[in-house]
Parts: C-alpha cells; sequence; structure tokens
C-alpha cells in the first residue's frame, strides 16, 4: 500500500517535531522512507529542488536558532538564498525540520500536523509526544 504513495521524511531524531511527524505517517498506515539528513547531507540541487516543491525559499527553511546560522551572517536580510542554501548544504543542521515529500507535494512540516495535507489518509486519533490529542 505505501509503495503505491511513497512517504519520504527528511527528519532529524533529536527533534520532537519530527518525531511526530514519522509517528504520524506511521499511525496513518505508511512505511515512510526516513532520510536523517543530519548524516546524510544535501546537494545544493536536491535541497533547492525540496523547497521549490514546497514553495518555500531557503530564508524560509532556515533554523535560525543554530549559533552557525549568527556566525555565518546567515541572519542578516542582506543575506542572499544562495549564501544560506550553500550554508545548509554545508552544515545541514541549519534546515528546519521536518521536511515531507509525497506524490502530493512538499511541505515544512512544522506544526507537525501539516503532515497530513500531504497524504491519502490520515488516523482517527493521534497523541503526541506531550500528549497533545490530534
Amino acid at each position: 500500500m505505501s509503495d503505491a504513495f511513497p512517504v519520504t521524511v527528511f527528519h532529524n531524531p533529536a527533534c520532537g517535531t519530527s518525531r511526530n511527524v514519522v509517528a504520524m505517517v506511521e499511525a496513518a498506515g505508511y512505511q515512510p522512507e526516513v532520510v536523517e539528513y543530519l548524516q546524510a547531507g544535501w546537494t545544493p540541487d536536491q535541497l533547492g529542488a525540496l523547497f521549490a516543491e514546497a514553495g518555500i525559499t531557503p530564508r524560509e527553511a532556515l533554523r535560525e536558532k543554530e549559533a552557525v546560522a549568527a556566525e555565518r551572517g546567515l541572519l542578516d536580510p542582506a543575506a542572499s538564498d544562495a549564501a544560506i542554501l550553500a550554508a545548509m548544504v554545508e552544515h545541514p543542521v541549519l534546515v528546519n525540520r521536518p521536511l515531507v515529500r509525497t506524490p502530493k507535494g512538499a511541505a515544512m512540516c512544522r506544526p507537525s500536523e501539516k503532515v497530513f495535507d500531504l497524504l491519502e489518509r490520515t488516523p482517527d486519533r493521534f497523541v503526541k509526544e506531550d500528549g497533545e490529542v490530534v
């Protein structure tokens, strides 16, 4: 069933939102391809295509909390999308997560419930790690 509707989650297992998204996809009956991008890394073309598909810019996907974002001057409004994308390829932790791709499109799934827009079916009920019911 899941082969007919592939779900790819670009995942950071240290992130609660990302863990919730993987669990939501599984609760909906899918076997997602989970890409731990901190280990796998990114290519500029791959990341650029994913952002384009999701309709977001590198700046919108930038994880501003990471110290390297400030160190590289990426928080400066003058920092270009090209500079941000190059930094993300060099430092994958700069990409906010989780990003999800399905045949319905791609999205930054923050909040985690956004993943349901990308699926053909959803669980009747889901309880997040923090106890919130969705």
